[in-house]
């Protein structure tokens, strides 16, 4: 991350304390965001779409409905990200904005970098290397893939709202397109 987008994002991180939410905190919002991110991911790979609806919003869940039937076995089993298999996370953008109605939204987009030991080919379409760990010694090795996803996180701030995060977004790169 460039220092320019990290004071950027601290900036907006100030703001959503001092305007929306006294108690907000990225280190909180991050660690749900994964587990978010954990369970979505599994119920996209287990196809439980209809489990989604308090977590996703409507226009990503129909999209998803599509691309998840089309989807290979080992790409949608690359889809999901134990907790414990997430290696790295970190935010993207922040927005804050206003709608016509002048409803308050933020939004965050988290990246996530996981492992996962789907049966995928060394090179995926694009030309695009996965990244493959090896676990083990020779006689006992398990292949593991460094894949990344993003998701965007979006909360209505607006009095009288419901407190909750709704995904707004979710990508993952090579796999989900």
């Amino acid at each position: 991350t460039s220092p320019f987008a990290w004071l950027r994002t601290r900036f907006y991180y100030l703001l959503i304390r001092l305007y929306f939410d006294q108690e907000f905190s990225i280190e909180e919002f991050t660690r749900g965001a994964k587990q978010a991110f954990s369970v979505v991911s599994q119920l996209l790979s287990q196809r439980k779409l209809d489990l989604l609806d308090e977590l996703v919003s409507a226009e990503v869940l129909q999209v998803l409905k599509e691309k998840i039937s089309l989807l290979p076995d080992n790409h949608r089993d690359a889809l999901a990200a134990d907790i414990d298999a997430i290696m790295y996370t970190t935010e993207g953008d922040v927005r804050i904005y206003y709608d016509d109605d002048g409803r308050k939204f933020v939004s965050i987009l988290m990246r996530f970098w996981y492992l996962n030991g789907a049966n995928l080919p060394d090179e995926v379409p694009g030309e695009t290397k996965v990244f493959q760990i090896v676990f083990g010694d020779e006689s006992t090795k398990e292949k593991r893939h460094l894949l990344t996803a993003n998701y965007e996180f979006q909360r209505e701030f607006t009095e009288g709202a419901k407190p909750d995060w709704t995904i707004t977004r979710i990508e993952h790169p090579r796999l989900l397109e």
